[in-house]
């Protein structure tokens, strides 16, 4: 709080010269102001919601953490070498296909299976494209749906919630500004999230009650337990142009060890566009694509 600092700063120079007395008095009144200024930048919120901009990433796969954070995300193998667009573009192969690294040792063995299933089938020719969420106008999941690349994803603050929503298939995402979790949850696609802010300019997200079938918490097909427990920290850099993400899985049952993973945005000045994931049930150029998932009866 820049205001606040000032009369502290003004405070302090006005206390020289003054006697032993006055000084101690004066002194006083500078660390109740200082301290003031202190209380009033943690309790500041964050500017993340705006009508009129957004926060885009063009990457499709999480970035390492910082140094010392401990194991990072999930890669390819090294023997399959991955390539996005633009890395295939370049090399003048065209994109590679992911190939998940089912040799690290942070993964339980029957994660480490599940994922060989999945990269023998593409290896094999089996399936032509391998599943990501996106392709398939599936949830993200928690933090899967961090990694929607492309288009932005806009945010709703208010008193009690934060609501994280993404242009594509405007799907919305429910951050409630609580300390407690439910006592009793059932699993969904986006758990339950509680939240707070921290140091006027972060967001931090704790999010339990995940559910399974067909979730992932990345694009190379990793999936996770319902102990799923994800952490994260959502700040805007000083300048104000960018966000990131610090986000930290535990889960003891598919992992021996947490992932640390970090995502960054840029902000995009426009406001929300009508984007429809159209879905695609049928498989109409035989590429034995992953099915939508249909009801087999009405909820009604």
């Amino acid at each position: 709080m820049p205001g606040l600092r000032s009369k502290a700063d003004s405070l302090g120079r006005g206390c020289i010269g003054l006697s032993a007395g006055g000084f101690a008095v004066c002194l006083t009144a500078v660390t109740l102001a200082a301290g003031t200024a202190r209380a009033e930048s943690e309790k500041a919120i964050p500017q993340f919601a705006s009508a009129n901009f957004g926060w885009q990433s063009n990457l499709e796969d999480w970035e390492d953490p910082p140094p010392g954070a401990g194991h990072g995300p999930i890669k390819n193998d090294p023997a399959y070498p991955f390539l996005n667009n633009t890395e295939g573009n370049r090399a003048g192969t065209g994109a590679t296909k992911r190939i998940t690294n089912t040799k690290d040792p942070v993964l339980k063995p029957w994660a480490a299976a599940q994922i060989q299933a999945t990269n023998d089938e593409i290896l094999k020719g089996v399936r032509d494209i391998p599943f990501t969420a996106q392709a398939r106008c599936y949830p993200g999941g928690v933090p899967g749906q961090l990694l929607w690349p492309f288009e932005p994803v806009y945010f709703i603050q208010t008193p009690k919630e934060v609501w994280m929503m993404w242009q594509r298939d405007h799907m919305v995402r429910r951050i409630f500004l609580t300390d407690k979790h439910s006592e009793h949850l059932t699993p969904s696609w986006f758990g339950e999230s509680i939240g707070h802010y921290e140091n006027g300019d972060t967001l931090v997200v704790d999010t339990i009650g995940l559910s399974t079938p067909t979730s992932y918490i990345d694009n190379f097909r990793t999936p996770h337990s319902e102990k799923l427990h994800v952490v994260e920290r959502f700040t805007i850099d000083a300048s104000g142009k960018g966000m990131s993400a610090l986000v930290t899985v535990e889960d003891p049952d598919t992992f021996n060890a947490p992932l640390t993973m970090t995502r960054r945005w840029f902000k995009v000045d426009s406001p929300m566009l009508e984007t429809v994931c159209a879905e695609n049930n049928g498989d109409f150029f035989n590429q034995n694509l992953f099915p939508e998932p249909e009801a087999k009866t009405p909820d009604f």
